[in-house]
């Protein structure tokens, strides 16, 4: 797994979120350069539609759901729809499992500032679906708390 390096990641809030609200729906974007290795996270209402490549599809979307009073910080990856053989999209899978924690740190660092609001949201489950048409891929992990990628 890659390092997490703060400097290489630019944070973009998208009107009307804040580093305050909202908490239902709150929306993460994260995408990233090949070449420079840097990160680029939006913050929103909705996900930020126009940064992801259509061709590449190796963005990391998360999202605050409420279920039954229980936070859950929901994310989604996008393994292969049938475009890709089995064989790329075990790559894609392997690759999405292991630069994960990578993704998810720049999403809590990312967005700091929101849990001194709401400190609680720092224990709340992550799991994240794989989404393909290859039953194998089609996974939902569990990934640990937010806190477990809060840089000190």
């Amino acid at each position: 797994m890659s390092e997490f390096k703060p400097e290489k990641l630019t944070v973009t809030y998208l009107p009307p979120a804040s580093i305050f609200n909202p908490i239902d729906n709150r929306k993460y974007t994260l995408t990233h350069s090949d070449t420079t290795g840097e990160l680029f996270l939006s913050v929103g209402c909705h996900f930020d539609l126009e940064k992801i490549n259509p061709s590449m599809r190796d963005e990391v979307l998360g999202e605050w759901r409420r279920d039954l009073g229980q936070y859950t910080l929901a994310g989604t990856v996008y393994v292969s729809g049938g475009e890709y053989v089995q064989q790329l999209s075990n790559v894609r899978f392997m690759i999405f499992k292991k630069e994960l924690p990578l993704a998810l740190a720049a999403m809590v660092n990312g967005d700091k500032g929101f849990y001194t609001y709401y400190p609680w949201l720092l224990d709340a489950p992550i799991i994240v679906c794989f989404e393909s048409v290859f039953p194998e891929f089609q996974q939902t992990l569990y990934f640990g708390t937010p806190r477990q990628y809060l840089l000190k």
